[in-house]
């Protein structure tokens, strides 16, 4: 069963309301109306009368169904208001009253806004939009989650055949946002990270910090970097009274996954090779991780999916089908649900 098959009922549940930001892009619009038509959430297209027209027809669907709105954004009755908001969030960067409003004719920046004035639960884009805009919209609307001082990105990994401790679903963090974070960063990308998880699967985190060392078996700057976040991570877990959250590292992904070989590497990780979430040390190896999974496991990858914002906002490939931003949206949904 596809993990898709148990977040789209909870979405469905949930009935959030969802912008999406590109309805200049006919795969939007198909999307959209299949959302709607499976009830996994409520949607918002942002498009103007020609753009709409146009995409629904190389679409061939119809966007007069209920539960689906189409928001011309550049004459919106809203789009005072939230120029007013974004001018009072960014005056202190110099942002003046007319720049504000100039920058609400920028799609992103509006569905975002929207996301923050409580019009919208959250926001799909990214098909046209490439991720550094989008990436900073976000930040710039709606900044990171108290405690967490920079955005991330993970992908839910579903499996084709089980980890060889039982786990059809992992996490894989960061893969999309942080070239080259730090201990404390590796630390707000695995707290965001948990947070995804239990979000769209119900299951508690166990955080694997990997490494080309396991506790000590080789000595190196980069290894050096990895300890120091995992013992950051199970400090910061103590003060939040996080239980549920369990962690170590430095671990190499076999140490991580295997429980044989944990037995032999690390027979005091309280892991015991169990991890669900894997927290890469540099966007490289994330990157490089997930795509070999996905390519040579047949493992189906949902993301990259944003994370550490103060509310959901979800990035797409720009390669991405109507399929994959159906599944976007049910998790968009799924997130929003969490933080209720």
């Amino acid at each position: 069963m596809s993990i898709l098959d148990s977040i789209i009922p909870r979405a469905r549940a949930a009935n959030k309301q969802i912008v999406l930001a590109e309805g200049q892009d006919p795969r939007v619009v198909e999307a959209a109306v299949e959302v709607v038509r499976q009830r996994i959430a409520r949607v918002i297209i942002l498009a103007t009368e020609e753009e709409i027209s146009g995409a629904s027809a190389e679409a061939g669907v119809s966007v007069e169904i209920a539960g689906l709105t189409v928001k011309n954004w550049l004459k919106a009755e809203e789009s005072e208001e939230l120029a007013e908001q974004f001018y009072r969030l960014r005056a202190h960067k110099g942002v003046t009253r007319v720049q504000a409003r100039e920058i609400m004719r920028n799609r992103l920046y509006f569905g975002n806004m929207m996301v923050r004035a409580g019009l919208a639960d959250g926001m799909v884009a990214g098909s046209i939009a490439s991720t550094p805009d989008m990436l900073r919209a976000a930040f710039r609307c709606l900044g990171t989650e108290e405690g967490i001082n920079i955005a991330s990105s993970c992908f839910i990994m579903d499996l084709a055949q089980p980890s060889p401790a039982g786990d059809r679903v992992l996490a894989f963090a960061d893969c999309g946002v942080n070239p080259e974070p730090n201990s404390g960063q590796l630390v707000d990308i695995a707290i965001a990270t948990c947070e995804t998880f239990t979000a769209l699967t119900g299951r508690p985190p166990r955080v694997a910090f990997l490494s080309f060392s396991t506790h000590g078996s080789a000595k190196h700057p980069l290894v050096d970097k990895v300890a120091r976040a995992a013992q950051l991570m199970r400090r910061r877990m103590e003060e939040l009274g996080r239980a549920d959250v369990i962690s170590d590292g430095e671990l190499q992904a076999d140490a991580a996954l295997v429980p044989d070989v944990a037995r032999r590497k690390c027979p005091t990780s309280p892991l015991r090779g169990a991890a669900n979430i894997l927290i890469f040390p540099d966007i490289q190896s994330g990157n490089i991780g997930y795509k070999l999974v996905e390519r040579l496991a047949g493992a189906r990858a949902f993301g990259p999916i944003l994370q550490g914002l103060t509310a959901p906002v979800n990035d797409l490939s720009r390669g991405c089908s109507s399929a994959d931003i159906v599944g976007v949206v049910a998790i968009t949904a799924c997130q929003a649900a969490f933080r209720q």
